[in-house]
Formats: structure tokens, sequence, C-alpha cells
């Protein structure tokens, strides 16, 4: 491959990617596996049918803003905490193929596979000799622990796309590239209408467009800088509109603040446990400064175990001291800085429930880049003192090493993870049989209602993690019919209900039951073997429902 042509090589680590992706979007795993995924496909199935940004379901408290959350209404407004290009990709695709797993993923694992030719090219453009380029592009192919979910409908193909994408942009600002600079306030827009946390890609970009107005020969210049923030609104101005429109603010889940001052994941779905800063403020001093030295600590972790593999994890802090004086690294580095920062102080109960690593795959190619950085100059400080070393010969033989660890990485994982995700599905679709067969405009109840709704085209709403009068109330208010419950995923309130101890005069006896192997949940400990896996009750609301007698 290293003998062909330079356009070849582009092409050669493309194709590579979309291969990977393909092979786990359809061999190993079809569809969407969990909720961002299942809320991104059904928001392009939505768009694709004509019914625009509504949702059948709800996902989370925040998603409409806990005040409607007993107007009842179904379908209801969408995107007030998930961005919206994800579905926006993937809607053309379902228009022309339907609304099956292919149409909804395809884009992504192109998408996506453009970040490997990508990384070759700003290893190229960095100065790298064209070996090493073609290395780390490999890596990005085959990106380890991230590869099941790469294949997702999910932003991980679109943010490792528009992030090394709008960080390359930079760079050659930097350097004197004003059109790059300007250009990078489209990828920047693009990135932010993917995740909010794109904003922060914006961040290299506004202090060397600061630095520079301090500089007596400026590189970026006063134009480039203006067009650069004038690209970026209008990429995202219309989406801004669109949500003052719909829900008063532009960014409705921040409104509030109560993302800022969890102290528990769970009451993201609470309705009568809310964040706080009273609460939080209640926690005590030992409590915040270790909750963010966790959130710290598990970003580290988690960076250093799925892209990296662990064992890589100490070249990519070798490479990137290497490189920590190169402009083509310098933006990495200020988002780095910027996005450990938020998930320590602002979001670390968020970090183990995949925010870190949605967020972070907008570096992941330029972490490959100072991972091969890193390793060449490792085993070149070894050969210079084992005379019975080649050089050459070591530096291209670990740095191989490195993909095929990434290789060995992204099966294990893909087989580990896409094995939970199967038994998983498994699972809703035994839960989902009574209520395909009951009436179409009956509505369920679940704690993953993406899954469900994926699986029978029915309404519903997400359990309340809260007590059992709620809970009730919450299914009132949308008309439940039918309460699906998941031993691995179930508030506390109902844990009770599905062992059999507690049976509320609004509920029938299980009517559908799936017998699984025995798990555990944090909260209130292990359930016994005898237990269900899951279990589907009828919900009971009127005096001359029979089905609960």
């Amino acid at each position: 491959m290293l003998g062909c042509n330079v356009p070849m090589i582009p092409l050669v680590l493309f194709a590579l990617a979309f291969v990977v992706r393909a092979i786990v979007g359809v061999i190993f795993f079809q569809g969407p596996a969990y909720p961002d995924s299942f809320y991104y496909a059904h928001l392009a199935h939505q768009l694709a049918a004509g019914n625009g940004f509504s949702a059948n379901y709800i996902w989370n408290l925040d998603d409409i803003g806990r005040a409607a959350v007993f107007a009842g209404s179904l379908p209801t407004a969408a995107n007030a905490y998930w961005m919206p290009l994800a579905e926006i990709a993937a809607a053309p695709f379902v228009a022309l193929f339907g609304p099956g797993p292919f149409a909804t993923s395809v884009a992504f694992w192109i998408v996506g596979a453009i970040a490997a030719p990508l990384t070759y090219w700003i290893g190229r453009d960095a100065g790298w000799s064209k070996e090493a380029a073609v290395i780390a592009g490999a890596l990005v192919a085959v990106p380890a622990g991230l590869t099941p979910f790469v294949a997702q409908t999910d932003t991980f193909g679109l943010f490792m796309l528009f992030g090394p994408l709008s960080l390359w942009l930079c760079a050659r600002g930097i350097r004197g590239d004003r059109r790059a600079f300007a250009l990078g306030g489209i990828v920047v827009g693009l990135a932010t209408l993917t995740r909010i946390d794109g904003l922060l890609l914006g961040i290299p970009f506004a202090l060397v467009a600061v630095l520079d107005l301090f500089r007596s020969q400026r590189r970026v210049g006063l134009v480039a800088a203006i067009g650069c923030l004038v690209l970026f609104l209008t990429v995202t101005l219309p989406w801004g509109f669109r949500q003052l429109e719909v829900f008063g603010s532009l960014v409705p889940s921040a409104a509030s603040g109560r993302a800022l001052w969890l102290i528990d994941y769970q009451q993201l779905f609470s309705l009568t446990n809310p964040p706080s800063f009273d609460q939080w403020l209640a926690q005590g001093l030992p409590w915040i400064l270790g909750s963010r030295l966790g959130g710290l600590l598990t970003s580290l972790g988690l960076i250093a175990l799925m892209p990296l593999a662990i064992v890589m994890s100490p070249f990519a802090v070798v490479g990137a001291w290497r490189e920590r004086h190169n402009s083509a690294f310098v933006p990495f580095f200020i988002v780095v800085i910027a996005l450990l920062a938020a998930m320590t102080l602002v979001f670390p109960i968020l970090v183990p429930h995949g925010t870190l690593l949605h967020a972070a795959a907008a570096l992941v190619p330029h972490i490959f880049l100072v991972t091969v950085v890193g390793i060449r100059a490792a085993v070149r400080w070894v050969a210079a003192r084992r005379p019975s070393w080649r050089g050459a010969t070591a530096v291209r033989t670990f740095s191989w090493l490195a993909v095929a660890i990434a290789v060995m990485a992204a099966g294990f994982q893909t087989v580990s993870t896409t094995n939970a995700w199967s038994a998983a599905r498994i699972r809703q679709v035994d839960l989902s049989v009574p209520i395909l067969a009951a009436p179409i405009t009956d509505r369920f109840m679940a704690a993953d209602p993406g899954a469900i709704n994926y699986l029978t085209g029915r309404q519903g709403v997400v359990t309340p993690s809260d007590p059992l009068p709620t809970i009730e109330e919450v299914a009132r208010a949308y008309n439940v019919r039918w309460l699906v419950l998941e031993r691995d995923q179930i508030v506390p309130a109902l844990v009770p209900v599905l062992t059999g101890a507690v049976k509320p005069a609004w509920l029938s006896r299980p009517v559908a039951v799936v017998n699984g192997v025995p798990s555990a949940i944090a909260t209130t400990g292990p359930i016994p073997s005898n237990v269900p896996d899951g279990a589907v009750f009828a919900v009971c609301l009127t005096a001359d429902d029979t089905r609960c007698q």
C-alpha cells in the first residue's frame, strides 16, 4: 500500500474504515442498540415520513421540560436535549431505502469512514512520513474499543469527522491560511448541530483570533476571524430560532441549569427529586471535590481504555509531549483541556454514562496521531541504546503492532458489546409481544422507551425514577396501558413489583414474562435468581378495565 500513488492511500483507508463499520452494523448487530441511537433512528423515520422534529415517545423528562410532563401530549416536540444533525443525516437514506437498519446506519458508516483518510492528510500536512500518516489513518479505521459504537446510528461518526477537520482548519489558520480559518466556522457549526459540546471546538478559533489582534504581523486577520464567526452563526442560527420558537430557549435542556447540580444520574429521570443548587451544596465540600476528581479520573480512564486499549496510552502521552510546541496540534491541546475541564468541573456525574465518550470522539484522530508519534519516538530511543536493534525496522514493526493491538481490541469489544446488545434485543422483542397484539393506540411505559417504540411503533413514556404514586400519576397523564420492566434497567420503586413483593391495584399480574440469568441492580442490591429477566404488566386506570382483576 505504501508504494501506491498518494491519491490511492486515502481511498484505501476510506474503504477499510467503511468495511469495518459495515461489518459491525450488518454481521454483528443490526439497527439501534441504546437510547441515543434509538432516538436518532426514530427522528430519522419521523423526518422521512414528513412528521418533522416530533417524537412518539419521551425518553427523558428534560427532553420536553418537566412542567410539561403531566400534559400527556404525544407526539411531542423533539430535540430539546439532543441536537438534530444525526437524524438529518440519516433521514435521506430512510426516505430512499425505507426504515430498515441499513438505511438508518449507512450515513454514519460513510461519514465516519472519511475520518480515516482525513487523519492521513492531517499527518502529512504536519510533515510526517507517508507510513506514519497511514498507520494513524488505519488506527482511526479500526478504532479499538470504539469500533461497535462507530457503526451505530449515533453522533460518533459525525463527531469523528467534524472534530479533527475543525482542528486541522484552525491549525492551518495559525500558520497563515486565512481561508481555512474562516471555513472552520462552518465545521464548528456542523459539530455543534451534532452535539452541543461541539461548541468546545470553537474555543481554539476564539483564542487564536483574539491573540492575533495583539500580533504586529497578523496571520489570521480580522476579516478571516469575522468570516469564521459569521459562517458559524449562518449554520447554527436557524436551529437556534427553531428552539426559541418551540421551547423558548436556545438550549432548552440547559435552561434550568439542572444538569449542573446532579448528585445522581437518576435525577435526570425524576420528578420528585430534581437537581438543585441547594441539594448539591448540601453534599459538602469533600463530596463536591471527590466527585470532580472522580469525573477527571473516569474521563482519563475511558480515553485510555476505549480508543487506546490501555497499552497505547503511555505512547499517546509521550507523543503529546513531543508535539506540544507543534502548531499543527495546538488546537487539539486546547480542546483536550477544555473537554477535561468541562467533564471534571461541570458534568462529572454524566461522564460514566456516555457523555465523555461521545464528546471525545472528536479528538480520536488526533489522539491516534500523537500515539503514532509516541510509539516511533519511544522505539527510536530504545533502539539507540540497543545495538542489536535495527532502528528503522523496529520503528516500522512496533508502529504496525499498534494497529494489530487496535484490531484485537476492536474484535474483543465488538463481540462483548454486541452480545450484550443482542441479549437485550431478544428480551425486548419477547416483551413487545403483548403490546403488538394490543390496539395501535395503546401506550406503554418503560425504562428504555426508545427500544419498545422501535419494536412496536407504539407511543410511550419513560418510567420516572420516583415513588409509585408519581409513576401512577404519569401513567394516568399519558393514558398508559402497558408497563414494561427489565431487571437490568429498572427504577427502585418498581423492583418490588418485578419481584412480586408489591402489587399496586392499578397493575395486573404479569401478562408476559421473560426469564434470564441472574443480575444485580446497583441501587437495590441483587435480585433473587427466581425473578424474571423482564415482565409486562397491564395498566388499569379505569374501573371498567378488567385486565387487572
